[in-house]
């Protein structure tokens, strides 16, 4: 038997003409539920490493579009915080 390869899109289209699309909606849905319950540890560790992801290239952006300032600058300010 010949396997048939489709691309995600394909397969949706499929699935729709198949079981309708509120059908698939729905079930998409129970399954990505399921999977997060299930997962817990693991959907957390990833979602904190995209944040984080997110937060560094924000703060690198950041740091581009401001004044360079020395190192003795950074201490000095440091040290008068409590």
């Amino acid at each position: 038997m010949a396997e048939i390869t489709l691309n995600p899109t394909q397969l949706t289209e499929l699935l729709k003409a198949a079981i309708g699309e509120t059908q698939l909606k729905e079930l998409l849905k129970a399954a990505i539920l399921e999977l997060l319950q299930e997962q817990k540890e693991e959907f957390s560790e990833v979602l904190t490493e995209a944040l984080e992801d997110i937060w560094m290239k924000n703060a690198i952006q950041e740091g581009e579009n401001t004044e360079i300032v020395s190192r003795e600058q950074i201490f000095q300010i440091l040290k008068r915080q409590p």
